[in-house]
C-alpha cells in the first residue's frame, strides 16, 4: 500500500481519533556587517515548490460545505503551520495551542449536535504559510487556525470568526546588525526580509504608500520562504544573518530566554489594534455560528483561553521544546530500520513506527511487567516462535523486525481473505497483536451476530471490541491510527522547514 493510498484511507476512516492517548507504555500485547547581502545569498528566498500544495496531500478529498455537512462525513479539517508551540510533534504526539483548541473544539461541537458515539473528528493538516487560505478555498480543509490576522486583503477571500485574542501589534525586532535607527521613517529605502503571505507584507506596502507619497524611497520587501516561521526568522536576525524583522509583540516571551541579542522596538509599530481569528470559507453561517458560540468561552480573556494563552505564551519553555532530543528524534534515528523492515514485510513503515510509538514511546529500554520487551513490546517467547523466528530482541534492530515480523504473520494467517481489503487486514492485525489472534477470532464471529461487518474494523468490529472486550483494543488501533496519521501529515512540514532553515543558514 502507497503513503499516498494510504493517506487517503485515513481520512476516510478518521473514526480513530475517538480516543485519547495512553498515560504510559501499553501492557503486554501477546496472549556580518552587510546582512542583508548575506540573507540574500544563504537560500532564504523561497523556492518553486512552495507555491503548490505539498505532495502527500494530493490524495485528499476536495470537498466544501458548511457544518451540515462536514456532520455528516464525521470530519472537520483544521489547517495550521508546523510551529514549536503553536502546533508540533512530541514523537507521534500532537502539541501545542492549536492541537489542545481543536480538542476543545471537537468536544463542543459534538456536544452541540449531540454525537456521543458516532462522533465528529477534528483532524489537523499542517501546510506551509501561503498554502492557508489555499488549502481552505480548494476544499482541502474546513478552518484555519494559525493565528491568522483580520487584513482587508484576507476579507475579500475569506470570512472570520470574531476575534480570538485580544489586539495585537506588529512591531520591529533588531539585533546586533542593525545599524541604529530613531524611527519608523529611517527605514526607508532598507530592505526587509518576510513572507509574502504574512499580514507583514501588507503593512508595509501600506507604509510603502505613505512613504512614496512624501517623496521617500520605499522599504524593500525581500519574500522568505513559507516554511520559515517568525521564530525562524528572528533567529536569523539574533545571530546577525539579518538587521531585522516584524513580529507580532505578543510573541517576545517565547523567545526572551533563548534569543538575548534581540531588541524590541515597541515605539517602530507597523500595525496596532491588530486582530486575530479563525478563517473559514464564506457562505458557511452554521460553521461562523458554532465557531463564534465557541469562542465567546474560550477565547483570550475567558478562564479556558488565559488558561491556553499562558501555558503556550507566558510560560512556554520555547527553547527546551524546539531544542529538546525528543521523541520525534528517536523517531528519525530509527527511521530506517521501520523503512527496512516495513519493506521486507509489505507493511507502511509509519504504520509501524506509529505501532512502536504506542508500545513504547520508541524506547528500546521500555520493559513490561509480563516480560514485553523493547520499541514493539515483543516477548522473547512470540519472537522465538517457528513464526517469528527473530532472536535477540534486546538489540533495537531485531526488536522492530521482530514486532514487523509478527505483525505480518497475524495479518497473513487470520485476516488474508479476499473479502477484507489491505488497510482492514492491517487493522485487525493490530488489534489481535493487542489482544491475542484466538480472542481475535471469537470477536469477528461476536461482530457478525449481531449485525457488523467482521472484515472492517472502524465501526464494526471495532464497536463489538468495546463491548465485548473493553477500551483498551479500541484505544489500541485508535492510537496508532491517530499516530500514523500526524506523522503522516506532518513529516513533510518538518522536512521542509528543516530545508528551509538549513538553506538560511539556521541549522
Amino acid at each position: 500500500m502507497t503513503l499516498l493510498r494510504a493517506l487517503y484511507l485515513v481520512l476516510t476512516f478518521l473514526a480513530l481519533a475517538a480516543c485519547g492517548d495512553p498515560e504510559s507504555t501499553a501492557p503486554d500485547t501477546q496472549d556580518t556587517n552587510d546582512s542583508s547581502a548575506t540573507a540574500a545569498h544563504s537560500g532564504i528566498a523561497p523556492t518553486e515548490n512552495e507555491t503548490q500544495l505539498p505532495d502527500s496531500y494530493a490524495l485528499i478529498r476536495q470537498w466544501t460545505g458548511d457544518l451540515d455537512g462536514m456532520q455528516k462525513r464525521r470530519i472537520l479539517r483544521v489547517l495550521t503551520v508546523y510551529s514549536i508551540g503553536r502546533y508540533y510533534m512530541d514523537g507521534a504526539k500532537e502539541k501545542g495551542l492549536v492541537r489542545e483548541a481543536a480538542q476543545l473544539f471537537e468536544d463542543f461541537i459534538n456536544k452541540r449536535v449531540q454525537r456521543k458515539r458516532a462522533r465528529i473528528h477534528v483532524v489537523i493538516i499542517p501546510v506551509a504559510r501561503n498554502q492557508l487560505i489555499p488549502a481552505l478555498l480548494n476544499g482541502r480543509g474546513d478552518i484555519i487556525l494559525a493565528s491568522l490576522s483580520i487584513t482587508g486583503e484576507r476579507k475579500t477571500q475569506i470570512d472570520f470568526s470574531t476575534p480570538a485574542s485580544k489586539p495585537v501589534s506588529e512591531i520591529l525586532v533588531t539585533g546586533p546588525a542593525a545599524p541604529s535607527i530613531e524611527s519608523i521613517e529611517d527605514l526607508a529605502g532598507e530592505t526587509i526580509y518576510l513572507r509574502h503571505s504574512s499580514s507583514y507584507r501588507e503593512s508595509v506596502e501600506k507604509l510603502n504608500r505613505r512613504f512614496v507619497a512624501q517623496g521617500k524611497a520605499p522599504v524593500q520587501i525581500k519574500p522568505v520562504s513559507e516554511f520559515l516561521e517568525d521564530d525562524d526568522l528572528v533567529q536569523m536576525v539574533n545571530s546577525g544573518l539579518l538587521r531585522w524583522a516584524i513580529v507580532d509583540d505578543y510573541k517576545f516571551p517565547w523567545w526572551r530566554k533563548v534569543f538575548n541579542q534581540l531588541v524590541p522596538r515597541e515605539d517602530i509599530v507597523f500595525r496596532s489594534g491588530g486582530q486575530i481569528a479563525w478563517g473559514f470559507r464564506k457562505n458557511s453561517p452554521l460553521l461562523e455560528k458554532a465557531t463564534n458560540d465557541f469562542l465567546s468561552k474560550n477565547r483570550e480573556g475567558t478562564l479556558i483561553g488565559n488558561v491556553l494563552k499562558n501555558r503556550y505564551i507566558r510560560d512556554f519553555d520555547w527553547a527546551g521544546n524546539a531544542l529538546a532530543e525528543d521523541p520525534y528524534t528517536r523517531f528519525e534515528q530509527l527511521e530506517a530500520i521501520f523503512k527496512k523492515y516495513g519493506e521486507q514485510y509489505g507493511i507502511e513503515y509509519l504504520m509501524i513506527a506509529a505501532q512502536g510509538y504506542q508500545e513504547s514511546r520508541l524506547k528500546q529500554s521500555a520493559r513490561s511487567a509480563s516480560g514485553a520487551i523493547g520499541v514493539m513490546q515483543i516477548k522473547a517467547s512470540t519472537a522465538g516462535d517457528h513464526n517469528v523466528g527473530i532472536s535477540n530482541i534486546h538489540e533495537v534492530d531485531a526488536n522492530i523486525q521482530a514486532g514487523t515480523k509478527y505483525l505480518d504473520f497475524l495479518r497473513r494467517r487470520y485476516f488474508s481473505d479476499s473479502g477484507i481489503d489491505q488497510t482492514n487486514q492491517i487493522l485487525l492485525a493490530l488489534a489481535a497483536y493487542n489482544m491475542g489472534p484466538n480472542r481475535m477470532i471469537k470477536l469477528r464471529d461476536q461482530a457478525a451476530k449481531i449485525g457488523y461487518d467482521p472484515n472492517i474494523w472502524f465501526d464494526n468490529v471495532e464497536l463489538a471490541a468495546a463491548k465485548y472486550v473493553g477500551r483498551e483494543p479500541v484505544q489500541y488501533v485508535a492510537n496508532i491510527y491517530k499516530y500514523y496519521l500526524a506523522y503522516t501529515m506532518s513529516a513533510e512540514q518538518i522536512l521542509q522547514r528543516k530545508s528551509a532553515r538549513q538553506r538560511a543558514g539556521i541549522d
